[in-house]
């Protein structure tokens, strides 16, 4: 299966030395990639030369099967991979995103885009580094509802917390998250909180079809937690946590939050630290169980492409 990119950061170079790696168990192969800043490359050499006119452009030439879509976020508006997963989607092409803004904002027309054209939608990393959510629901839970969620899935927060509670402060936090290359291009997205709402729309809206955009997620981020706070936190035996949650509502409906919760020491949420995450899923028929990851790197995001390219080969 040929496979081209959009986008040429940490996570898809990592992507491309995994597929060499595993090219005898797995025979994909890179047919090109475009990118803002290097240019486009056609070829599984990738000798990035000047770039396309645009996407449509790069996809006609490439003559790939699958595109695996890695532009950065826009949590605003999910844009331009909502653009470049659609042109894929019109040329018949499978597609594998990273991206969370494309679920968290149009999932519903995406899904049902991708079955009118007889294609395949994968995003497994979109959410826990490639840590399986979606392909566990899909795959493992015939039957289960997802009624809710609770998680602690944005890293940023949890390093700029630490710093504080060990004295350091807020803007220590901050380039410390950049300096390990978690933080969003754009802090302040992780600090306001809107990573994990997009984060959340994302979620619930492919787990229990809510069909919602972040903006109708409730947010609130970190900005106003103090050093005071933090140290007051664990005075107490809690722990300041940015959570992400979903609930159905009694009379129908989701209700959705992100905000920073102080929380006993022993709640699984507050247990995870650093880059690691937490996801727990509440369910109708296997009550609540969860993924983990524990300091996950670039490397495992680009594992969950790979699952999911494995995963389109099967329904073929």
């Amino acid at each position: 299966m040929r496979v081209a990119l959009i986008g040429y950061g940490s996570v898809a170079r990592a992507f491309v030395r995994l597929l060499d790696e595993q090219k005898k168990r797995f025979p994909f192969r890179i047919a090109g990639a475009h990118t803002l800043r290097h240019g486009t490359a056609y070829g599984p050499e990738l000798a990035f030369g000047p770039a396309a006119a645009n996407v449509a452009e790069f996809l006609d030439k490439a003559q790939a099967e699958v595109l695996v879509e890695l532009s950065s976020l826009a949590p605003e508006t999910g844009e331009p991979a909502l653009t470049h997963i659609r042109e894929a989607f019109a040329r018949g092409l499978h597609v594998v995103t990273a991206n969370k803004g494309p679920l968290a904002h149009a999932f519903a027309a995406l899904r049902a885009e991708a079955a009118a054209r007889g294609v395949e939608f994968r995003y497994e990393s979109t959410v826990m580094d490639g840590s399986p959510v979606y392909n566990m629901v899909r795959n493992c839970l015939p039957g289960v509802r997802v009624l809710g969620f609770s998680g602690a899935l944005n890293s940023t927060t949890k390093i700029i917390l630490r710093a504080m509670g060990n004295g350091r402060t807020f803007a220590d936090g901050v380039a410390e998250a950049q300096s390990m290359g978690i933080a969003e291009t754009d802090p302040s997205y992780d600090v306001d909180g809107w990573d994990s709402a997009v984060k959340a729309a994302a979620l619930a809206n492919v787990l229990m079809d809510a069909n919602v955009r972040p903006q109708e997620v409730e947010r609130e981020g970190i900005r106003a937690i103090s050093a005071e706070d933090v140290r007051a936190a664990g005075d107490a035996g809690e722990q300041i946590v940015l959570t992400s949650r979903a609930e159905t509502l009694p009379g129908g409906g989701i209700r959705m939050r992100v905000r920073p919760e102080r929380l006993p020491i022993g709640d699984p949420l507050a247990t995870v630290q650093g880059t690691s995450n937490l996801l727990l899923l509440h369910t109708d028929l296997m009550g609540t169980l969860g993924t983990i990851s524990i300091e996950p790197r670039v490397e495992q995001t680009a594992y969950g492409l790979l699952s999911d390219l494995v995963d389109i080969t099967r329904t073929l």
